[in-house]
């Protein structure tokens, strides 16, 4: 099974900037899909960026222009760089990985930004 570990989740000012980390116990080149999704108290859970093995990226149209979606290999790692925080980006955060057909979560890290 593959393994998620997240990190970076924090409080923040509105404005101001936070960097999420997802590490796979496996290497990421198996890995057909990584992804952040994120879900806000009483709201659906919702995909916000997504990159593939060959490095092609997709974002919500909410978070477009100042989120990025960045891969490092080596480290087996996705990162998740959040610029121009609003305070609606504040949810739980959730890695999510396919490899093959089976998909995995992360255990989910808190962000929460002030107005």
């Amino acid at each position: 099974q593959v393994q998620l570990v997240e990190s970076g989740g924090g409080l923040v000012q509105a404005g101001g900037s936070l960097r999420l980390s997802c590490a796979a116990s496996e290497n990421i080149f198996s890995i057909n899909t990584m992804a952040w999704y994120r879900q806000a108290p009483g709201k659906q859970r919702e995909l916000v960026a997504g990159i593939t093995r060959d490095g092609n990226t997709n974002y919500a149209d909410s978070v477009k222009g100042r989120f990025t979606l960045s891969r490092d290999n080596a480290k087996n790692t996705v990162y998740l760089q959040m610029n121009s925080l609003k305070p609606e980006d504040t949810a739980v955060y959730y890695c999510y990985v396919r490899q093959f057909t089976i998909v995995y979560w992360g255990q989910g890290t808190q962000v929460t930004v002030s107005s």
